[in-house]
């Protein structure tokens, strides 16, 4: 991340006076959905959908605005396997998601909305049994520790404000877990409507002044190595579709679920991911073509730096303030629904407290998933793509094959063979991953070690008919 020092000097009182009128704007935005909500009946403010999916009342442009900025708070993970490989970082991080999408809009939404449930692992627990539910809540709870965000959080407030990476990054996420106990799930989808717009302002800017001052994308052939145009990367096939593999863990993804089972019918789920899609092309176009431009006009420049960087050199004042409103903004509209369902896990899905659950037991969890998410984050040495890769092959490999044959095929897989298939596949990628560290015996990718251990236990049941 830039240094505090050369940050500082690219800004100046009207960049200040922005970046935090920015950030008053995204908390009246949380002060106006508790307006909204103290208009409910007694009993629906304190009910437990309400506290989760917002009593399932999300509306299609609140839907695609909590969806599309809970996806992209890894930035600067982005932006930097941009700069280190070229459209490599569009293939692996955006078409294959894209493909995950519409599967998921098509063939996902109306199986999960049926069930009565309220969040994955719940559903989990309907299609198999409670040691299911226990077992996913476990697994979704690794996937959502939001360790690339609070390291980007921290980074990026240590170059605004100077001090230790710790101090910044306990800050930070203080702030976001304040704003999600006063409101809930309400409190993340009001401040993802505001934090929407100015992150896609925000990387549309850098494109737009880039390419006046710069000259049309097309000089970039001209600038940058060829292999930053060869979409494989320079990658083995079989490391590329690690990457297609872990976003198909959409399809078992818990915020995506949580949104689609908070919108208000069907049709607002549907249409909001289509929408999002769009969306989302739209920002990784930005995103990739501004982490171009960066390698091409700094090309000695830290590749975690280079993007911030050349962004500050390259707009004038007062637009470097939305610049950096807008980075901030991308950053936290996934830190807090990260933090928000992977607290939902702890007190709602693992200790099994539904049926006496309270508000208190959500503000504990989330306090506890802060406090883990900071120490942990910190370990990880600001490696975002190292943390997508590492959590993301988890979920990926060992819960996506149970639980879209559970959603198919009801009843043709049991508990037991669930809870032993996913656990034989957290061993393997455990096993592999350790093993393969210390004697390098192999460059197979330990996210096929647990695609292969998870779905082999599940084919007696697959193969031969349900009794």
């Amino acid at each position: 991340m830039v240094s505090h020092s050369t940050l500082l000097q690219f800004l100046n009182p009207l960049d200040w006076f922005i970046f935090f009128a920015v950030l008053g704007a995204t908390f009246a935005s949380v002060a106006w959905g508790q307006r909204l909500k103290n208009r409910l009946e007694p009993r629906e403010k304190l009910s437990t959908i309400e506290l989760l999916l917002m009593g399932r009342r999300l509306t299609l442009p609140l839907f695609v605005a909590t969806l599309v900025a809970t996806w992209y708070g890894g930035i600067f993970g982005v932006t930097t396997l941009t700069f280190e490989k070229g459209v490599y970082n569009f293939v692996t991080q955006g078409v294959f998601w894209y493909v995950s999408y519409l599967i998921f809009a098509v063939f996902l939404v109306k199986k999960i909305r049926r069930h009565n449930v309220l969040t994955i692992a719940e559903l989990a627990g309907k299609l198999f049994g409670p040691g299911a539910l226990r077992l996913t809540a476990g697994m979704n709870f690794l996937n959502l520790l939001p360790l690339a965000y609070t390291i980007s959080l921290g980074l990026f407030t240590q170059a605004l404000f100077g001090g230790t990476l710790f101090l910044n990054t306990a800050v930070g996420v203080a702030i976001v877990t304040a704003y999600s106990i006063w409101g809930g799930f309400r409190a993340v989808v009001f401040s993802d409507l505001v934090q929407f717009v100015f992150m896609i302002l925000g990387v549309f800017l850098v494109v737009a002044f880039a390419w006046a001052q710069m000259g049309s994308p097309l000089v970039l052939l001209e600038k940058l190595p060829p292999s930053h145009f060869d979409w494989t990367g320079g990658e083995e096939p079989t490391s590329l579709l690690v990457w297609g593999f872990i976003a198909l863990s959409t399809l078992v993804d818990p915020n995506f679920y949580q949104k689609c089972l908070a919108a208000k019918d069907d049709a607002v789920a549907r249409r909001g991911i289509f929408i999002s899609t769009v969306v989302w092309f739209f920002f990784d176009c930005c995103t990739t073509l501004g982490a171009l431009y960066a390698r091409a006009a700094l090309p000695d420049a830290n590749p975690q730096n280079a993007y911030l960087q050349f962004s500050m050199q390259l707009v004038p004042h007062g637009v470097r303030g939305l610049i950096l409103a807008g980075v901030l903004a991308t950053i936290l509209s996934t830190l807090d629904a990260y933090l928000f369902n992977a607290a939902t896990c702890i007190s709602y899905d693992l200790f099994k407290l539904k049926d006496r659950f309270k508000p208190i037991h959500h503000h504990l969890a989330l306090v506890a998933v802060g406090l883990i998410s900071i120490f942990l984050g910190i370990h990880f040495e600001g490696n975002v793509v190292d943390v997508w890769k590492t959590l993301g092959s988890f979920s990926a490999a060992c819960l996506l094959v149970p639980l879209l044959v559970g959603q198919w095929v009801p009843g043709r897989i049991s508990e037991r063979s669930f809870c032993w298939a996913v656990s034989m596949g957290c061993l393997g990628i455990v096993s592999w991953r350790i093993a393969n560290s210390f004697y390098q015996f192999s460059s197979v990718d330990e996210f096929y070690i647990g695609l292969l251990l998870t779905t082999v236990p599940l084919l007696p049941s697959l193969i031969l008919k349900k009794a």
